[in-house]
């Protein structure tokens, strides 16, 4: 990333904003009362924070899609009729129940009934499928699982792999259940009509909820190929809520939070749904994102603050200009992603006042955000945080003579470590061989932690920092994390591939990494069949992680430790002019087969003329 004059913030740029720091230390101080729940007797989570909205706000828009809107008191009516009827099934305070079910609000009242439980839901990520899916519902153990109708093909396909009773394997029709339930197919339990008669009151349950219970599993990608579930907990819930609600987006009643992201990650579901419940604000979403339809819903529901990742900005700055870009009434967006290069343009463009960009890890304990709404930074951080020199070929933190780390200079890139203690404690993985391993010891002085977030970031002044890369064995496409060894485990399933390295490479003005991977045949070039290769991928992996690019390469080249050169192969990624005798492969947008880059397909990929 390119550095600019905008890349360090001065003195006289924070001069500037001491109007907006005056009018934010009230909220700052109520957000961090909220946030800060010292009594580990008081009840808190996002449960016992629905209803405190629900007392502010009943009668005002909880849900809002398509033609479906309900109120704070229907939603709260409807998890409670769930809620109790989990627990009439003997779903308890602690137990693990999978959620499978695409946006829509019924994922979100199944979510707050089950956190009114004091159970755990289970995130499942909705493109899983086969192995993976099995591997998400195996590591986490569930006593049960809600699923959507949508869902219901990728869950009989595996279920006769995991343990779920037939009894507490729940079904949700595909429509507005709010108003007619459906109709279960055999083996399965039909939620909405099983609880209709239950009682609509808060569950007492909701009042012994405390601030290190668990709320969510929320997978995420790592380095040993398959998902991991990340811990979330209820006291982080509020953490979330009251940091991005009161605090950076000051929302209120009259606001509305449009949010076409995924539910299942942190962004969608903690962040921007967490604010909107921190000001009992309206909350609208969508199945699906749509570039061409976003700025029709944002008027539709008269969203104030969208939620975005960066590559939403871009495809939305990719749409044809049109004089309608800048009618709406969005003054925020809350998010993360958005590259230097898009956002004056996006910023201008579609007249949004404040970007709220930010940084977090659903499975770490740091946080940044851009309160006080510079551009081109992720802002700031109240948490203990340094960056710090790595090896560029292992990722892995460099240390001195002493055995210590090295901090990197103002401006300079480092490894983003995050210090771990009171205040800031590791909630990290249901497993704890892998909260283990991002964790470092006696990193600037003995007997300190640190967590190791495997991001590089740069210090811009005054706190604040940019995003600069992801390091390790993931990379993000399309708003999601890609685990490499994932990747080369599905291509080495294909008959006539014996070797696969995955690996993320950037395209010019896109965001991300996208997919590339080296092979090597079987046995010879002429056995690859490339068309029936790409769709054995997209079958076999979810459409973000499918391969863009293929290398062919008769050998590998591996360190003296037998390790794949990825440094080189990211670094050569899919110009043919730089790989040698390996044919570079691409798979076009629109087609079924992969063709080989020559020097004028290269060009015509990094000019824009293929938009990815």
């Amino acid at each position: 990333m390119s550095r600019t004059s905008h890349d360090t913030i001065t003195w006289g740029m924070m001069l500037r904003k001491l109007p907006a720091i005056a009018k934010a230390i009230p909220r700052v101080v109520r957000g961090m009362k909220v946030a800060n729940v010292k009594d580990p007797a008081q009840p808190c989570g996002l449960g016992w924070s629905f209803e405190q909205a629900v007392l502010r706000n009943p009668e005002g828009p909880a849900l809002l899609q398509d033609d479906v809107i309900l109120s704070y008191g229907e939603v709260n009516q409807w998890a409670n009729r769930i809620a109790h009827h989990l627990i009439s099934q003997g779903i308890a305070k602690g137990d693990v129940v999978a959620v499978f079910i695409e946006n829509r609000p019924e994922l979100l009242v199944t979510i707050l009934a089950v956190a009114k439980v004091g159970a755990i839901s289970a995130l499942l990520n909705t493109s899983q499928t086969r192995d993976t899916l099995v591997h998400s519902l195996n590591l986490v153990a569930p006593v049960a699982i809600v699923v959507g109708e949508e869902l219901a093909p990728a869950f009989l396909a595996v279920r006769e792999r995991v343990s779920i009773e037939s009894s507490r394997t729940w079904f949700v029709a595909d429509q507005d259940t709010s108003r007619q339930p459906g109709i279960a197919p055999d083996g399965f339990v039909n939620l909405m009509s099983a609880s209709i008669d239950q009682s609509s009151d808060n569950p007492l349950s909701s009042q012994q909820i405390f601030f290190d219970d668990p709320c969510f599993y929320i997978y995420t990608s790592g380095t040993t190929g398959l998902p991991k579930a990340g811990v979330f907990k209820h006291g982080r819930w509020m953490r979330s809520s009251a940091s991005f609600g009161m605090i950076a987006l000051d929302m209120r009643a009259d606001d509305v939070v449009y949010c076409p992201l995924p539910l299942y990650h942190a962004t969608g579901l903690c962040v921007c749904w967490g604010a909107a419940v921190s000001g009992a604000a309206g909350f609208a979403i969508r199945r699906k994102f749509s570039a061409s339809r976003f700025w029709g819903d944002v008027r539709k529901y008269r969203a104030t603050t969208i939620g975005y990742v960066g590559e939403l900005c871009r495809y939305l700055v990719d749409q044809p200009p049109s004089a309608e870009d800048s009618r709406h009434g969005v003054k925020k967006m809350v998010g993360n992603g958005l590259r230097p290069g898009a956002w004056n343009e996006f910023k201008t463009r579609f007249a949004v006042n404040h970007i709220c960009e930010l940084y977090a890890a659903s499975d770490g304990n740091i946080g940044f955000t851009n309160i006080l709404n510079f551009d081109n930074t992720i802002g700031f951080s109240l948490m203990s945080w340094e960056l710090v020199a790595y090896d560029h070929d292992s990722g892995e933190p460099l240390r001195d003579a002493k055995g210590l780390l090295r901090k990197v200079a103002k401006g300079e890139q480092g490894l983003l470590l995050a210090k771990i203690y009171e205040k800031a404690p590791l909630d990290g993985y249901t497993d704890p061989e892998k909260t283990a391993r991002v964790v470092l010891h006696d990193v600037f002085e003995k007997g300190d932690r640190y967590f190791n977030t495997g991001d590089l970031l740069r210090n811009i002044g005054f706190g604040h920092a940019q995003f600069v890369d992801r390091l390790g064995d993931t990379y993000r496409w399309k708003g999601e994390n890609v685990s490499t060894t994932e990747v080369e485990n599905i291509l080495l399933q294909h008959p006539h591939i014996c070797e696969a390295v995955a690996y993320g490479v950037e395209i010019r003005n896109t965001n991300g990494r996208a997919g590339m991977a080296a092979i090597t045949p079987a046995e010879s070039l002429a056995t690859l069949d490339f068309s029936e290769l790409l769709a054995f991928a997209r079958q076999q992996m979810p459409a973000y992680a499918v391969p863009l690019f293929l290398r062919v390469k008769v050998k590998m080249d591996t360190t003296g430790t037998f390790k794949y050169q990825k440094t080189r192969l990211k670094d050569e990624a899919f110009d043919p002019d730089r790989t040698g005798d390996d044919p570079i492969y691409a798979w076009l947008p629109g087609t079924h087969t992969y063709v080989q880059v020559t020097g004028q397909l290269l060009a015509d990929i990094h000019s824009g003329k293929y938009r990815y």
